[in-house]
């Protein structure tokens, strides 16, 4: 019996291995290819506008689908799902190494992210189910050092990759780690489901990846057509009409496809507008502080890449440490002081000039690392300690599309200031000017998702419903 207790409890820390590990690959492809679009450029003669959506392509299909991808998880198995995810992403890794056109890359790139849209939401719920809630913060801690290192190495990796391999290389290399992925969650993750489903939301799953596409396209472009031009307001439009229907949809169906029930829960709510506002503020500063390493202080891609692994290192040394101590003390003051430290690292940041040096940078990418691990591991965890594990796969579809709408929508936000300022043609001083105001408004933002979190997330809430459907889940997975 001892035995048998031991080998249980070794296993779910082999099935976060397994989790872990699709992640980091789905995750490092966020960021990954940016450093090697001027050889991909070259090899395939391809416009402005196509490169974009090389990057583009991916973030929206990912973002517009994610809520379906954990309805699925929830419906038909947490585990299938993640597996086809893995599948689906290996195969359009390969498909885009072996691309020959802009076009066929491009459309490699959307069927990447469908795979992740469907992987990514299963691996939170796959915890929420394998780990009871005194453990749980801790395991989400360790999914998001691996999530926060695989972003922070994409370009470091990627710029390798493009220097003495070449570009394919760079999806080439999912493929023997997509088939090891699949092979590891065969053998380490326990299937689960939500027993209660009844029939799939068609209507709903219409409605909701149509105004996430919609919203998120709007976003993305903006900066390229205009704010107000008719392409941008009319995708504006469609997700507006599309969102409220799909809400209306919700509230009158007999099986709707997102509990609405679930933002009755005030932690709920308040973890995922700090995820909404933690991306608006950083997604677009990483950007922008990235272009700034390398048009105004001279560094490489791979050096820029290397300039942010004290951020890096930071995340992936607390993170966990900030799972752990939610556990135990809750989630809102370790949310809150998050959110400060990221505020405190922003204004620094804008205070640079164009002639920093690493040492200046550096006390600021300290405060980054600790407010990052401090807001992003705790916030997750409340969210899933405030839903009832059988509706984990939903209730993290909706904090990463939180997530990655608050990320494009910084990236936009941040353009858009940036754009303000520039001269024609650009120079260092009105960069400069355009750099200091974005990330001024970034830091404004972080201290909004502050007050958020002090608000309206509890000390330590652990839902009931949560708490009582893990023994049960248990026993049928």
């Amino acid at each position: 019996m001892r035995a048998r207790l031991v080998t249980e409890e070794n296993k779910k820390w082999w099935t976060l291995a397994a989790v872990a590990f699709g992640l980091f690959m789905i995750m490092l492809d966020n960021t990954v290819v940016n450093v090697a679009l001027p050889s991909i450029q070259r090899d395939l003669d391809m416009k402005l506008s196509e490169l974009e959506w090389i990057v583009s392509g991916y973030a929206l299909t990912f973002a517009a689908l994610m809520l379906i991808g954990g309805k699925l998880a929830d419906a038909y198995g947490r585990r299938l799902i993640f597996v086809i995810g893995i599948a689906v992403f290996t195969l359009a890794s390969l498909a885009c190494g072996l691309a020959s056109t802009g076009e066929v890359l491009i459309a490699a790139r959307v069927a990447q992210g469908v795979g992740a849209a469907m992987m990514n939401p299963a691996t939170l719920s796959i915890i929420a189910v394998t780990f009871p809630p005194r453990e749980r913060g801790t395991a989400i801690g360790i999914w998001a050092g691996v999530s926060a290192l695989a972003l922070a190495i994409g370009p470091l990796v990627g710029g390798l990759l493009t220097e003495h391999a070449g570009w394919n290389w760079i999806f080439f290399i999912n493929v023997p780690v997509g088939i090891l992925g699949i092979f590891a969650s065969f053998v380490l993750i326990d299937e689960s489901r939500d027993e209660s489903h009844e029939r799939l939301d068609l209507p709903g799953l219409f409605t909701s990846g149509i105004g996430l596409f919609a919203l998120t396209y709007g976003l993305i472009e903006a900066n390229n057509y205009g704010w107000g031009s008719t392409r941008i307001v009319g995708a504006f439009v469609v997700a507006a009409v599309a969102l409220v229907s799909f809400v209306l949809l919700e509230r009158h169906t007999r099986a709707p496809m997102l509990d609405l029930t679930l933002f009755r829960n005030r932690t709920y709510v308040g973890a995922n507008l700090v995820m909404l506002l933690v991306a608006l503020a950083m997604f677009g500063v990483f950007f922008f502080v990235s272009l700034y390493m390398q048009n105004v202080l001279g560094y490489s891609a791979v050096q820029a890449g290397a300039a942010f692994l004290p951020m890096t290192l930071l995340i992936i040394v607390v993170a966990p440490l900030a799972g752990r101590a939610s556990d135990r003390f809750g989630s809102r003051w370790l949310m809150t002081t998050g959110m400060v430290l990221l505020a405190a690292q922003l204004a620094y940041f804008s205070q640079l000039s164009a002639d920093s040096t690493f040492w200046r940078m550096l006390p600021a990418l300290v405060l980054g690392g600790f407010g990052m691990a401090m807001t992003m591991t705790p916030s997750s965890a409340a969210a899933m300690r405030a839903v009832p594990v059988a509706k984990a796969g939903m209730g993290s579809a909706v904090l990463n599309a939180f997530r990655q709408v608050g990320g494009s929508t910084g990236i936009a936000l941040m353009g858009a200031i940036m754009a303000s300022r520039l001269t024609t043609p650009p120079t260092p001083a009105s960069f400069m000017d355009g750099f200091e105001r974005a990330l001024l408004v970034a830091s404004g933002i972080a201290l909004a998702g502050a007050i958020v979190a002090a608000i309206l997330v509890r000390p330590h809430d652990r839902s009931h419903g949560a708490e009582e459907s893990a023994p049960a889940v248990a026993e049928a997975a």
